[in-house]
């Protein structure tokens, strides 16, 4: 990542309360960050840590209660639904713990689905290329692994060129060296697409490949700590 790469998402004094009174939880206090275009950050705590809520306010499917947030020169905290909406559209790239594939259509066929709602979308060969599952592109869900579906579900996110990719615990359901190729895939597209990535995990281990590690605990941001020499997922050991 450029030293001087623009600021992608930018967020001051965000607070986020579930609930009042005796059942108010306060999942995020008081949290600001900034993360500059092209960088790979991975969001590290336990469960419960303000790390889901914080990703979920990023990609607009969900608002802080108070403090600001804003996409670039966009201001996320206080846009309509119609607003967040487009914006997910066009600008963010999610991939979640669960694949969400829809179990009648194939490999392709899964990805092509969200280029109905791209401007500019990717060729969705390349997409599936991209995570290195050409010859499974004729599949269904149920007939590839674990570790094939999440990245099928990375190659549905990238297929429309986001300018950021969210994950929240991408290799949570999957085995060590299944999980270590899902991350290589996000590393590789991070690296030669200069996606923006945001990665949530509780695994310690996966902080090695990131270039910042943002450590949250009870909603607070506790520390952020830069990786002077990234190591690459191949290189992992949990």
């Amino acid at each position: 990542m450029p030293p001087d790469a623009p600021i992608v998402f930018r967020a001051r004094d965000l607070a986020k309360v579930y609930g009042s009174g005796e059942v108010e939880v306060i999942a995020l206090h008081d949290v600001s960050l900034e993360i500059a275009r092209g960088e790979f950050v991975v969001l590290l705590g336990a469960s419960g840590s303000g790390k889901s809520t914080l990703l979920n306010i990023l990609g607009g499917l969900d608002v802080p209660t108070r403090g600001e947030v804003s996409f670039g020169d966009h201001l996320l905290s206080g846009a309509s639904e119609a607003e967040l909406t487009r914006y997910r559209r066009e600008h963010v790239g999610f991939v979640f713990q669960f694949y969400n594939l829809i179990p009648s259509l194939t490999v392709r066929e899964n990805v092509a689905l969200v280029t109905d709602i791209a401007a500019h979308p990717m060729d969705i060969d390349e997409a599936i290329a991209l995570v290195d599952l050409s010859a499974r592109r004729d599949h269904f869900p149920a007939q590839l692994s674990g570790g094939e579906q999440q990245r099928v579900a990375i190659a549905r996110a990238i297929v429309k060129k986001p300018d950021v990719l969210l994950c929240d615990e991408p290799t949570g359901a999957l085995d060590y060296s299944t999980g270590k190729r899902v991350l290589d895939v996000i590393a590789r597209i991070n690296r030669e697409l200069g996606t923006t990535a945001v990665v949530i995990t509780h695994n310690a281990a996966i902080a090695g490949m990131a270039d910042r590690v943002i450590y949250l605990g009870d909603g607070h941001i506790l520390r952020v700590e830069r990786n002077a020499h990234k190591v690459s997922p191949a290189e992992l050991s949990w």
